[in-house]
C-alpha cells in the first residue's frame, strides 16, 4: 500500500466537506502531523439526523432556508426530542430526494408556510427515535434498566452511580439497534428547546459572509451568462445577429434558448456588455398590445356576468332585496413583482452523465424532473444543491430561471452561472395575480348584515402550475379567504371568474389571501360605517361562531388601546384574517401629511398559530410579512404597455425604506389548537387594517391599491 500524499489541513477540511449530503468523515492526526483519515460511518437513523463520534450532531433541512427560520426551527424539533447540545448541532441542506418529500404537498417544495407545521410531528419522533436507540446502547453497555437512565446535553447518564456516555460514544452501537417505530414524545413541560427563543443557527454566516447563496456559487469551469428576452410577455425571438456580442472581450458564445438568448462569457459584466451588443429581432406574440386598461376593462366586464359557485348559503337575493339598506363596492388590486433581495440565478451543469444544478430553489422536486428532462439522463443523476436564498417569497417555486441555467449549460457544454439583473426580474417575473371584486349586502333595520355576496375575478395560478386541482371551474386557492368569510351571515353567495390575461401570475407571498382581505375586510368596515357601529365592536358581534378570529381580534384590540384616545392627527383602523390555518388580526395607527401621503406609525399584531416552536422566529415572520405586505400597500403595481412591464428597479418598483418603517408590536397567543403557519399569515390584514385607518381619518374608502397620494 502506497503511502498516504501529504496534505494540508485546509486542503484535507475542504475536500471532506465537499463530499456528498449528509456524510460526516471521522480523522485523526498521528503523532508528526501526517493525516491518517479514517471514514467513521455516523449513526443514521433516518434521513434527517447523523451522530459522529466526535460528538456532532448533523442534521439535514429538508425546506429551503429564505430568511424564514426553517434552518433553526427544524433542528429545534429535533434537537428537542433527543436531548441534543445545541452548542454541538451543524446543519446542513438536503439533496433532492423522495426521503424529504412534504408530506403536505406531496413533493420536496418550501411554501404555503407548511414547513414546520408539516415536519412537526415526523421530526420530533425522528429525534425520540434515536434517543431511545441511544440509551438502549448506553443500557446495554452498562448492563442496567432503561428506568436508571435520562439524557442530557448529548449524552446518556446512568441516575445512580453518575456514570455518562456521550452519544458519539454510542454512537456505532446505537446504529446497529432497530428504529423505534412509535417512540414517546415529551410532554410540553419538559421542553428546554422548543417553545424557547433559541438564536438562530444561519445568523453566523450570514454576518461574517460565509454564507452561500445561489448567486455566490463557483464551480471549475465555470462561466457566466445573461439573457436577452423579449421585451413583450411571451414573445419569442425572430432572429438574432451575435457579431458584436462576439466581439466583446471575455464573451464565449451567444446560443438561443426558449426563453430567448443567452450571452456565455467568462463574467458577469461581460456577458451583460455582449447581451447589450446583441443585434436581435423579436416576435413580440399575442401580448403586443396588452395594457393595464385593456386588463382593468377586461376584469370590470368579466364581473357583470355570473361565475362559477364557490359557496352558497340561505337565500341571498331574497335576503337583499329585503334588506333595510343595500351597500355595495368594488375593489381593484393590481399585478405585483417578488423583488427579491437576491436576483434570480442558478448554476447547471449538464454532462452526459448526469446534471449538477445549484440553485436557491424553493422546489426540488420540480428542478431535479427538469434536470432530468433536459439534461436526458434519470433523475437519480441529477443532484440538487440548495443554497441559501435571498428571499423567496414563492418566486423561487418556479423553474424559469432553473431551465435557462440548464438549456444554456447543455449548449455550452460547460457549467454556467445564469444570472438575472434587478430590471431582468421586474419585467420578467410570475406576478401576483391582478383581481377584481363586485360586492353586495344588506343590513337589517339594526345594521346587522342579512345578506352577502362576493364575486372574484382573478387569474388563476393553480390552472398554470397544478391545473388538475381545477374543479367545476373553480381555483380554490383563488377563492379561499372569500368561501371562509368567517362573519356570521346567514345568506351568502360567492362565484368566481378565471380570466386569461396573458400575463404569467405565480406564488406570492400569501397568495390570493392578499386580495380576498383586502377586499373582505375593508367591505366589512364598509358595513360597519352604513351601521353607524364600532369597525371593532361590529366585527367582535359578528364572529361568535369564529372563536380564534375573535381571540386575535380582541387581543389586538386592547394591546392597540383600541378605545383610548389617539395623538392629535393619527386615526386606527383593524383588521382580521385566517390563512394558511394561522389567525392575525391587525390595528394599524395613522397619519395623513399634508401633501396626502398616509404614514404607518405603528402596527399591533396578534397572532394564534398553535404551538410555537420559537416565539423569535414568529415574532420576526409577522415582521416581515407586514413590511412586505405594507410596501405592497402603499407603492406596490406593475402596470403594463404595449404588453411591457413598465417598472425595472426600486426607482419606480419602491420598497418600504427604514425611515417608513412603522414600530411594530407583536402578540403571540398561546394555543394548543391546531398548527398553522408563521412565513406569510401576518401579510394579508396590513393592507386593510391601514385603509381602514385611511377611511377613520379622511373619510375616504380605498377601493383600488396602491393607495400612493390622496388627493
Amino acid at each position: 500500500m502506497s503511502a498516504l500524499p501529504k496534505v494540508s489541513r485546509r486542503e484535507f477540511v475542504e475536500t471532506t466537506a465537499a463530499a456528498g449530503a449528509g456524510l460526516v468523515i471521522g480523522f485523526h492526526l498521528p503523532a508528526g502531523g501526517r493525516f491518517a483519515p479514517t471514514p467513521v460511518a455516523p449513526f443514521a437513523p433516518n434521513a434527517w439526523l447523523r451522530i459522529s463520534p466526535d460528538n456532532s450532531v448533523l442534521i439535514v433541512v429538508d425546506r429551503s432556508e429564505m430568511g424564514q427560520g426553517v434552518s433553526t426551527a427544524l433542528p429545534m424539533l429535533i434537537a428537542e426530542e433527543l436531548d441534543a447540545d445545541w452548542t454541538k448541532l451543524k446543519i446542513e441542506s438536503a439533496p433532492a430526494d423522495k426521503s424529504y418529500v412534504n408530506p403536505l404537498f406531496g413533493f420536496q417544495g418550501t411554501g404555503g408556510s407548511t414547513s414546520v407545521r408539516a415536519a412537526y410531528t415526523p421530526l420530533r419522533k425522528a429525534g425520540a427515535a434515536a434517543r431511545e436507540m441511544l440509551v438502549a446502547a448506553a443500557c446495554q453497555t452498562w448492563g442496567v434498566d432503561r428506568v436508571d437512565c435520562r439524557t442530557e446535553r448529548g449524552a446518556v447518564i446512568h441516575t445512580g452511580s453518575k456514570r455518562q456516555l456521550t452519544y458519539g460514544q454510542l454512537a456505532a452501537k446505537a446504529a446497529s439497534l432497530p428504529v423505534p417505530e412509535n417512540p414517546t414524545l415529551k410532554e410540553p413541560k419538559a421542553w428546554k428547546i422548543l417553545g424557547h427563543r433559541v438564536k438562530r443557527l444561519d445568523t453566523p454566516a450570514k454576518v461574517d459572509g460565509s454564507a452561500q447563496f445561489g448567486i455566490d456559487t463557483k464551480v471549475p469551469g465555470m462561466l457566466v451568462a445573461v439573457v436577452a428576452r423579449c421585451p413583450a410577455i411571451g414573445g419569442k425571438v425572430a432572429s438574432f445577429d451575435a457579431t458584436k456580442t462576439k466581439a466583446v472581450p471575455g464573451v464565449k458564445d451567444a446560443v438561443q434558448i426558449s426563453s430567448g438568448v443567452a450571452v456565455v462569457a467568462d463574467g458577469y459584466w461581460n456577458a451583460k456588455k455582449g447581451r447589450d451588443a446583441l443585434d436581435v429581432k423579436w416576435d413580440e406574440g399575442p401580448n403586443a398590445q396588452a395594457s393595464s386598461a385593456s386588463i382593468s376593462q377586461l376584469l370590470t366586464e368579466t364581473a357583470q356576468k355570473p361565475g362559477a359557485q364557490a359557496r352558497h348559503d340561505g337565500d341571498p337575493d331574497g335576503a337583499l332585496g329585503g334588506a333595510a339598506n343595500k351597500v355595495e363596492a368594488a375593489y381593484e388590486l393590481p399585478f405585483l413583482a417578488h423583488a427579491t433581495m437576491e436576483p434570480m440565478n442558478c448554476t447547471a451543469h449538464v454532462r452526459a452523465d448526469g446534471v449538477d444544478i445549484w440553485a436557491p430553489t424553493q422546489f426540488q422536486t420540480g428542478v431535479q424532473g427538469l434536470g432530468a428532462k433536459i439534461g436526458g439522463v434519470p433523475p437519480e443523476k441529477v443532484q440538487v444543491h440548495t443554497t441559501y436564498l435571498g428571499g423567496g417569497f414563492g418566486r423561487r417555486f418556479e423553474l424559469d430561471f432553473i431551465q435557462e441555467a440548464l438549456e444554456t449549460s447543455k449548449a455550452a457544454g460547460a457549467p454556467v452561472k445564469v444570472v438575472w439583473s434587478r430590471e431582468d426580474d421586474t419585467q420578467h417575473d410570475q406576478y401576483r395575480p391582478v383581481s377584481y371584486h363586485a360586492f353586495h349586502a344588506g343590513l337589517d333595520a339594526s345594521g346587522k348584515p342579512v345578506a352577502w355576496t362576493h364575486r372574484i375575478v382573478a387569474p388563476s395560478i393553480m390552472a398554470r402550475v397544478f391545473p388538475q386541482t381545477i374543479k367545476n371551474g373553480i381555483d380554490g386557492e383563488a377563492v379561499e379567504g372569500g368561501v371562509g368569510m368567517p362573519y356570521a351571515i346567514e345568506n351568502v353567495h360567492v362565484d368566481y371568474h378565471m380570466p386569461d390575461t396573458g400575463i404569467p401570475v405565480g406564488f406570492w407571498r400569501s397568495v390570493n389571501n392578499t386580495f380576498n382581505a383586502f377586499a373582505v375586510e375593508s367591505f366589512i368596515d364598509e358595513l360597519a360605517h352604513a351601521a353607524k357601529k364600532d369597525p371593532y365592536a361590529y366585527r367582535r358581534d359578528l364572529l361568535g361562531k369564529a372563536p380564534r378570529h375573535l381571540g386575535v381580534l380582541n387581543l389586538a384590540a386592547s394591546k392597540a388601546g383600541w378605545s383610548t384616545p389617539l395623538p392629535a392627527g393619527r386615526s386606527r383602523g383593524i383588521a382580521v384574517w385566517k390563512s394558511f390555518e394561522t389567525y392575525v388580526a391587525e390595528v394599524a395607527e395613522i397619519s395623513m401629511g399634508p401633501d396626502g401621503t398616509p404614514r404607518v406609525h405603528r402596527v399591533v399584531c396578534a397572532v394564534d398559530c398553535g404551538p410555537v416552536v420559537n416565539p423569535s422566529i414568529v415574532e420576526a415572520q409577522m415582521e416581515s410579512a407586514i413590511v412586505y405586505g405594507l410596501t405592497a400597500a402603499l407603492w406596490g403595481e406593475i402596470t403594463i404597455d404595449k404588453g411591457r412591464v413598465q417598472q425595472s428597479n426600486f426607482n419606480n418598483y419602491p420598497m418600504l425604506r427604514m425611515a417608513d418603517m412603522p414600530r411594530v408590536e407583536v402578540h403571540i397567543v398561546p394555543s394548543t389548537d391546531a398548527q398553522g403557519g408563521a412565513g406569510e399569515p401576518g401579510t394579508p390584514p396590513i393592507a386593510p387594517a391601514v385603509c381602514n385607518a385611511i377611511f377613520a381619518a379622511t373619510g375616504k374608502r380605498i377601493r383600488k391599491l396602491p393607495i400612493g397620494k390622496l388627493t
